[in-house]
């Protein structure tokens, strides 16, 4: 057998020479030579005149057990690249099954929302209605990675591979994780805030520990920090005991700030890969029941149209407006289908709250309700709520 296919020693077959193409700069001697390989061989005879291809890049995955390892820093580029696909990719695909929810499955009328309503108008309804929802799973991946990944780490170098979420959370730089806390602050309703204060701690690891070196002021720290929470927190625990029935929110408010206290740390070696298993399918199984009312909510806003001659009765009609031109006014109406409208007879119009929008807790926190963001409530100090309009209410 001839040198060209196998190496000396018995190390294994040689890749077959390049064919030479032209314009080909690689080029044998003439009257043959050594090439170098690796392997361990140093050189091997080249019959003569037969191309040698140049030097391949840097190989960046070696194969150890018959698996591929991939370089850390390509593993690293692929996970971000994953990461923001699906960032940029989600939003774009869930504007598009709105569109199609809200026609009700009918194409002709999926193709009239299409051609009116403008990508601006639809990113920022969407913006508007799914931030909480992007927020929450990028919060909820941010959290369990970290603590997956400070898990990890304890484990002996190479005995389990580390997480989806723990790889996610190596990757992400620490201003985008604050970026997404500070979305969730802004847009999360008042009574689900408490629970960024252990997903906070957990994303960051801060550990009590942190507080103080020493156990007694690390404990009195810790109290003060309580009773502050506690003292906010105060009147609308109160109102919720009155009321009754309000378990939950009193759940919500109590259980997060002394869940942040231990949620810090690594787990036990036992529990990480059946934690993190779990973990992302609930998230995944979480983020698809959230995103249920992402699809269905409307990206047109919801009026009633009062439709008659000048002289003669009226009719309330329920719907979206979607275009308006110098005949007809098009609404889809709520109850489905699509209602031309003759501009002339168009007599009043009213935009109403949808049935989401009212309100299901009487309590507040300090003067903010506690089914409002923050965002919602300083717009509602600016513009106060309005009385919903008798035709809102015949309608409902």
């Amino acid at each position: 057998m001839s040198a060209a296919s196998t190496a000396a020693d018995g190390d294994g077959p040689v890749p077959p020479p390049r064919r030479s193409v032209p314009g080909d700069d690689a080029t044998a001697p003439a009257t043959g030579g050594t090439v170098p390989v690796a392997g361990g061989v140093d050189t091997i005879d080249w019959p003569a005149g037969v191309p040698v291809a140049e030097p391949a890049e840097p190989v960046v995955a070696e194969v150890e057990h018959g698996r591929v390892r991939w370089d850390p820093a390509e593993r690293r580029a692929r996970a971000s690249q994953s990461f923001w696909t699906a960032v940029v990719g989600v939003p774009a695909i869930f504007s598009v099954l709105r569109l199609g929810v809200e026609a009700g499955g009918e194409l002709q009328t999926t193709l009239l929302l299409v051609a009116n309503v403008g990508p601006v108008n639809l990113l920022a309804g969407f913006l508007t209605t799914a931030a909480r929802l992007l927020s929450t799973g990028m919060v909820a991946v941010f959290a369990l990675g970290a603590v997956l990944a400070v898990s990890a780490d304890q484990l002996p170098p190479g005995t389990r591979r580390r997480p989806l979420f723990a790889r996610w959370a190596d990757i992400t730089p620490a201003w985008v994780v604050l970026a997404s806390f500070l979305l969730a602050l802004i847009t999360w309703p008042l009574l689900y805030l408490p629970l960024l204060l252990p997903a906070f701690v957990a994303a960051f690891q801060l550990r009590p520990a942190r507080l103080h070196e020493r156990v007694l002021p690390r404990l009195l720290i810790i109290v003060a920090l309580l009773a502050g929470y506690g003292w906010l927190m105060l009147p609308t625990l109160r109102e919720a005991v009155k009321q009754g029935g309000e378990g939950l929110v009193l759940a919500l408010l109590v259980v997060p700030p002394l869940l942040a206290l231990f949620i810090a740390g690594p787990l036990p070696g036992l529990v990480i890969r059946p934690l993190a298993s779990v973990t992302e399918v609930a998230v995944l199984a979480t983020l698809v029941w959230a995103a249920v009312p992402v699809i269905s909510t409307p990206v047109l806003p919801l009026t009633v149209t009062t439709v008659g001659p000048e002289s003669g009765p009226t009719e309330d009609v329920r719907g979206h407006v979607v275009t308006t031109d110098d005949v007809n006014m098009v609404i889809l109406q709520e109850q489905g289908g699509v209602r031309y409208v003759p501009v002339d007879l168009v007599r009043a119009q009213v935009l109403c709250p949808s049935e989401e929008e009212l309100p299901r807790h009487q309590l507040r926190i300090h003067d903010f309700h506690v089914e409002d963001s923050l965002l919602e409530g300083m717009g509602r100090r600016v513009r106060p709520v309005h009385r919903i309009d008798a035709a809102c209410r015949t309608a409902l």
